[in-house]
């Protein structure tokens, strides 16, 4: 079980990571559905592993995280958008 939380947790780093550089490099928009749900499975991922590790502020600022990209994509599907494409 500690291998595959291990991995959880390393692979929501990457997601963010991965997330932040391609918005930063301007290779994706920063208010798109992909980014969103890349931002939300990353930070999901870290506060599970966070919270196995009893890493509490950890684990509470990727649960603060994953609320915003919750409310971003509902957003982002309430108002049509399901792509990252711009008209």
């Amino acid at each position: 079980m500690d291998l595959l939380l291990d991995v959880i947790g390393w692979l929501g780093a990457a997601l963010l990571l991965y997330g932040y550089a391609m918005v930063s490099t301007s290779r994706m928009p920063g208010d798109g559905v992909r980014y969103q749900l890349i931002n939300l499975t990353g930070s999901l991922s870290l506060m599970v592993n966070s919270a196995y590790n009893a890493a509490w502020p950890s684990a509470g600022l990727n649960l603060i995280w994953a609320a915003i990209g919750i409310v971003a994509v509902y957003k982002l599907i309430r108002r049509g958008v399901t792509s990252d494409r711009r008209a």
